[in-house]
């Protein structure tokens, strides 16, 4: 009898136990569940602050560049000075960061060269020509063409063999072109030299922005940080626009009454405070749009992309009295649509890829018959790398 109270005693002490660690496994996934929870918060926050901060300073300079460029007919060689001021500033702030940081990032001149320069000098033509359109089209033309840049994208990875000939991505392609095509018919504000400088431009930022995400993306290269990834590209963006611009405005640059002709201080000091301004919000906004490419996907860009041509278009059609037609509306909503499904194409690819490699994982740590364990850590390295 006392065995069999104690056998209860036991029983009863172990049921106590067990409840003890089920409230305290409870208590734990609670927390966990909270510090997840406050984990995506954070990095919804941080993702909206980043996205604002880049329309801020994208659609900012949009504007402020056709004011500018709309009287100063110079927009390459002020465009060079806006590379030299970002160069100069991104050496300031990584002088200041170099107290917080234990090592500088500075790339030796054969990775350099092979890396970093057709990157920057796709940039610079990329940047260059855009600026030269003002001159000639309205803010509205000018964002529709440049979101012409997906079909860009997509020719390239399919020329490249990065993509497979598929119904879906010739559709989008179409839908895109015809689009963009109804956009520009019968437009009152058309103009062909600024419709196929900015075209040529979308052509060039298909090739820089794919190109600078693989920089950003290389760990072994070190420029993750923004700061270090415009400090390295400004000196090869110089060289690749200023020739360009010294054979097209150089001459009446020099002689313009606004610059090195001026009479008095008060003629010269208006173009220096003007350009000084493009070239800090040049800065901001390089570094915005780094900073963004560095910490989302770029399916987030993508979608930023399309609210901020929605608002860029809004925006001149209600201020800069830029006048378009219906059908000019209807083209834009066709375009949007296929840059749209563009987006989604992505997402339910990349979500495809996701669910293969996590199902290849499950597999292989389960041990199915027949692989090696060579191999099995093999698949899962290259999982990992994925």
């Amino acid at each position: 009898m006392g065995l069999r109270k104690l056998n209860d005693g036991q029983i009863n002490i172990s049921g106590s136990t067990n409840h003890v660690i089920s409230r305290a496994k409870h208590a734990d996934k609670s927390r966990c569940c909270q510090s997840m929870l406050n984990c995506k918060l954070s990095q919804v926050l941080r993702t909206i602050f980043l996205v604002l901060f880049y329309y801020v300073f994208s659609i900012g300079l949009t504007f402020y560049n056709k004011w500018m460029f709309k009287g100063f007919h110079f927009p390459l060689i002020t465009t060079c000075v806006h590379f030299i001021s970002v160069f100069v500033l991104s050496g300031l702030c990584r002088l200041i960061f170099m107290k917080c940081r234990e090592t500088t990032i500075t790339l030796d001149w054969d990775t350099y060269l092979k890396k970093v320069f057709i990157t920057g000098i796709a940039s610079a033509l990329d940047i260059g020509l855009s600026n030269w359109s003002f001159v000639f089209i309205t803010v509205s033309l000018y964002t529709m063409v440049k979101s012409s840049c997906v079909v860009f994208i997509l020719g390239f990875a399919l020329l490249f063999k990065l993509e497979k000939p598929r119904f879906s991505l010739v559709f989008v392609v179409c839908l895109i072109a015809s689009g963009l095509f109804m956009f520009v018919y019968k437009s009152s504000q058309f103009n062909l030299e600024g419709f196929i400088l900015v075209l040529v431009a979308s052509f060039l930022g298909g090739i820089r922005w794919t190109l600078s995400q693989i920089l950003t993306q290389k760990k072994e290269l070190g420029l993750g940080n923004p700061i270090d990834l415009l400090y390295h590209l400004q000196p090869t963006m110089f060289i690749g626009l200023f020739p360009l611009a010294l054979a097209h405005e150089g001459l009446s640059f020099f002689t313009s009454k606004h610059i090195f002709a001026g009479e008095s201080i008060s003629d010269v000091m208006p173009t220096i405070v003007m350009i000084a301004v493009g070239g800090l919000l040049a800065f901001l906004l390089s570094f915005s749009e780094y900073l963004l490419l560095t910490n989302t996907s770029s399916l987030t860009l993508s979608i930023c992309g399309i609210f901020k041509e929605i608002l860029t278009l809004v925006l001149a059609t209600t201020y800069n009295n830029n006048h378009l037609s219906l059908i000019n509306w209807f083209g834009f909503f066709v375009c949007l649509s296929g840059i749209c499904l563009h987006v989604l194409l992505k997402f339910w690819k990349r979500n495809a890829e996701v669910e293969n490699d996590e199902q290849i994982q499950m597999n292989l740590l389960q041990g199915i018959p027949g692989s090696s364990d060579s191999d099995s850590e093999t698949e899962l390295f290259n999982i990992q790398r994925r």
